[in-house]
């Protein structure tokens, strides 16, 4: 439970005790404070209703404020619900993924495999996640050609090793026009991923 959330089940817990305290029968608090101090003077009805009325308004205040903080403890860490769900689905947009390379090898549209799971991931969340908090993190031995990643999340118990696989797709290459209009020197090798998915860490 983070910080937030134990807060808002305090908030509750004190909001019950709010409660507690306005359903005290009169008779018994002028008992109890008779007990301690007999010189007191008497306390009217009054001031009963008004005490009543205060606590009770207090306890809805923090009933109010507990159901609120709620939903942003829950808007700002992930489930396992979550996380399964939005791992998947990134998983089947990422499989048959075409990309191209520049001279170096280099991907035009994305850094590395990390980044774009990631991404993906926290495109494919939906409902109350935020878009934060998504971690890819390679396996040793990775390399451009595909690699392993452990994907987590803040706030969710469960991870999942993404596989990722690079194959060379000759169809998918991308040759720019030249200078002049012509046909150009350059071409952009393309590539397709293949990737899997399963539960735990890889």
């Amino acid at each position: 439970m983070d910080a937030l959330t134990g807060l808002n089940v305090l908030g509750l817990v004190l909001s019950a005790v709010l409660l507690a305290m306005a359903c005290v029968k009169a008779d018994r608090v002028r008992g109890w404070r008779a007990s301690i101090n007999p010189s007191a003077p008497e306390t009217p009805d009054a001031a009963f209703v008004v005490a009543r009325v205060v606590l009770v308004t207090l306890a809805g205040l923090g009933v109010y404020t507990a159901v609120q903080g709620f939903g942003v403890s829950d808007d700002s860490s992930w489930n396992d619900s979550e996380l399964t769900n939005a791992v998947h689905r990134a998983a089947d947009e990422l499989d048959g993924y075409r990309f191209q390379t520049d001279e170096s090898g280099s991907p035009l549209h994305f850094d590395d495999y990390a980044s774009l799971i990631e991404d993906k991931v926290v495109r494919n969340a939906g409902g109350d996640a935020p878009e934060t908090g998504v971690a890819a993190i390679p396996a040793a031995g990775d390399t451009a050609a595909g690699g392993s990643f452990t994907v987590t999340a803040d706030g969710a118990g469960d991870a999942f090793c993404t596989r990722v696989e690079r194959t060379r797709s000759k169809k998918d290459d991308y040759t720019p026009p030249g200078i002049s209009g012509g046909e150009g020197t350059l071409t952009y090798l393309g590539y397709r991923l293949a990737v899997t998915v399963k539960e735990g860490a890889c």
